[in-house]
């Protein structure tokens, strides 16, 4: 009887052994969760003989009954089989891989995966909705033209093997811009209007541009901590501008030219390649080099140098990324006037800048920087786009002349305790080979200093700004002390937001400033004309105070007292002998929004104005009516992908 009972249970045994390892062979390890379509991925290897699927060595056979036939190990598929089979898809949108499967599956428990980016996930809705568009969800699903998930359009994805990227950036950039500006009138050739004896006429100005660009950046890294080993960018650019004014002769020097002016222009302004050069350290320090036309800020708030130009740079990290570096050099190319994009002409001017930034100087959280910069502007002869002559500046002898210029400069940026600082001081040493105004060679030697303070309450900054430029204090001797830039565009005191540092304010041939520019250096153009270091230079005092009202919504707040530091180069340029320090009142507000929450949208609008001062009425007023107040306001709004 006990011998029987065994019998049974061995029989039954094997059976239920048998279901369990039929069961368990039919059972496809890359069988989907679900009852869809499967997905297509190419990562996926084959799995070797389920040795699970085996009868369990705790059950006997029966007694003088034939061993049962052993199953035949299963073939794996070809690879071409593998981008069949049923997986999980991984999020976003992921193109095709660049990793081909291979047969080195070890274990059933485990399918590896070639393609360590494209690792795929289950089917999850977590609230039920549908994964709806614009919503924060996660386990959600990309397409090409989706940039708020994974894609590999922008980088998060491989697009070649494991380590090369691709990433495209479609920004397009629309620019209104009203404003008031003293606006000299053709009283002995024509006017608008008849009877018009007065040198200033109407202010008013409308300008409209706008710029398309498209940048393609192709690199070789692991999109983390390494620093990238190789990288080839370029991006085009496309403007087209409109400008309307109430006077002839500022559209072009042709009063029959009108008051209006469009014109368009396409530039490739970046195209550069880069190559690591060496690792440093354990620690991701390196030293690369770059060649072609690149982006380059020289301090932290852009008070000397900031431009997009031809260039050799090397540049790397020290201590952990704690220091940075950059050595750089600059052919420059001739500047479009309408747009301020690049063309190919030569500028024949070379600038060389060597900057050193150490982080966490002294003080946690502050960073300081030493820089050298060098300009050498060579003598030429140069009319802008609109048939102005920009260089030499038409003021007093204007003559060929060469400019050699060495800047020394310590700038910082960043927090002690509690506090903001940024501050900035330069020294430049040179020679004027015959300066227009001045009408003779030119020694140089001239200073500029500035600070910022700040205090963050909540959702409030309060700031408190100081500039200094020195003026010359002598136009008529061989010493030229008033500071001038290279080519500048601070964000300091106000910056695109301050009516003084917007707008280009004429005088005479020349500009009293530069658009985008704080100092008044009496240069006819910023970006094609040369570097003129006889002017009055600036004292600027601000107080300013920014309200983070929501993190889509940003109003910012600046008032500026402004006043020239020497007069000397004014009174020689406009012949004028009565002309006050005191400039008048800068004021300004702004907002920034972005609505997404992100910067693919960012809307900008600002409004201020300048209410002058005795020092500016003396160099703008009109017979009958004094200047009246400037205004000036303008929208941008920027779109990317």
């Amino acid at each position: 009887m006990a011998r029987g009972t065994a019998r049974c249970r061995g029989v039954f045994g094997l059976m239920i052994s048998l279901c369990l390892a039929a069961g368990v062979r039919a059972q496809s390890p890359y069988a989907h969760p679900s009852n869809t379509e499967p997905q297509i991925s190419p990562v996926f290897t084959s799995p070797l003989k389920d040795t699970e699927s085996q009868p369990s060595p705790l059950f006997s056979r029966p007694l003088d009954s034939p061993a049962p036939a052993a199953p035949e190990a299963p073939l794996p598929p070809a690879p071409e089989e593998l981008l069949r089979l049923r997986a999980d898809p991984p999020l976003g949108y992921t193109g095709p891989s660049g990793i081909l499967p291979r047969d080195n599956q070890e274990s059933s428990h485990f399918v590896p995966m070639e393609d360590r980016w494209r690792i795929g996930f289950p089917a999850w809705d977590r609230y039920d909705q549908g994964h709806p568009l614009g919503k924060d969800y996660p386990y959600k699903e990309g397409h090409w033209w989706d940039p708020y998930n994974e894609n590999v359009l922008k980088g998060d994805y491989p697009i070649i093997g494991q380590h090369t990227f691709f990433v495209i950036t479609a920004t397009d950039t629309m620019l209104f811009d009203f404003r008031q500006v003293p606006t000299a009138t053709t009283p002995f050739e024509s006017t608008t209007r008849p009877n018009r004896f007065e040198f200033f006429g109407s202010p008013n100005q409308f300008l409209f541009t706008n710029y398309l660009s498209t940048s393609l950046d192709l690199f070789h890294g692991d999109a983390a901590f390494k620093p990238v080993d190789w990288r080839v960018k370029v991006t085009p650019i496309f403007n087209v501008n409109y400008l309307a004014v109430d006077e002839l002769a500022v559209v072009n020097p042709d009063v029959r030219r009108g008051t209006t002016r469009g014109r368009t222009w396409f530039s490739l302004e970046e195209y550069f390649v880069e190559a690591k050069l060496a690792d440093l350290s354990p620690d991701y320090d390196f030293v690369s080099l770059r060649v072609g036309s690149q982006p380059f800020n020289s301090d932290f708030r852009g008070f000397i140098f900031v431009d997009t130009n031809r260039a050799i740079r090397l540049f790397g990290t020290r201590e952990s990324n704690r220091d940075q570096f950059n050595l750089i050099l600059f052919d420059q190319q001739e500047k479009d006037t309408n747009s301020e994009l690049n063309t190919f002409q030569m500028r024949h001017q070379q600038v060389l800048i060597a900057n050193y930034y150490r982080q966490d100087f002294i003080f946690p959280g502050y960073t300081a920087q030493v820089s050298l910069h060098y300009d050498h502007d060579n003598p030429t002869f140069h009319y802008d786009k609109n048939d102005f002559l920009v260089r030499p500046d038409p003021a007093g002898v204007f003559q060929e002349h060469r400019v050699d210029a060495v800047y020394f400069g310590w700038t910082g940026d960043g927090h002690i305790d509690r506090y903001n600082i940024n501050h900035a001081f330069y020294w430049v040493l040179g020679h004027d080979t015959r300066n227009p105004i001045a009408g003779q060679p030119q020694e140089i030697s001239a200073g500029m200093a500035a600070v910022e303070l700040s205090y963050d309450r909540d959702w409030a900054r309060f700031r408190t700004s100081f500039f200094f430029s020195s003026g010359d204090n002598n136009a008529n001797n061989r010493h030229a002390t008033g500071f001038d830039t290279i080519l500048d565009h601070p964000e300091f005191a106000g910056g695109d937001f301050s009516y003084w540092q917007r707008q280009a304010i004429g005088l005479f041939g020349v500009n009293l400033t530069n658009r985008e520019s704080l100092v008044p250096d009496l240069r006819a153009s910023k970006i094609e004309g040369q570097a003129n270091f006889e002017n009055p230079g600036l004292w600027l005092g601000n107080l300013g105070v920014d309200f983070e009202v929501t993190p889509k919504f940003r109003i910012i707040n600046n008032c500026n007292f402004l006043w020239f530091d020497e007069l000397s180069p004014l009174k020689v340029f406009t012949f004028q002998n009565n002309i006050h320090h005191f400039i008048g009142v800068d004021l300004s507000t702004g907002i920034e929004y972005r609505p997404l929450l992100n910067n693919n949208a960012i809307v900008t609008m600002g409004l201020s104005g300048l209410i002058p001062g005795a020092g500016f009425r003396d160099l703008f007023n009109r017979f009958e009516d004094p200047v009246n107040p400037m205004l000036a306001a303008f929208m941008q709004i920027q779109l990317t992908y």
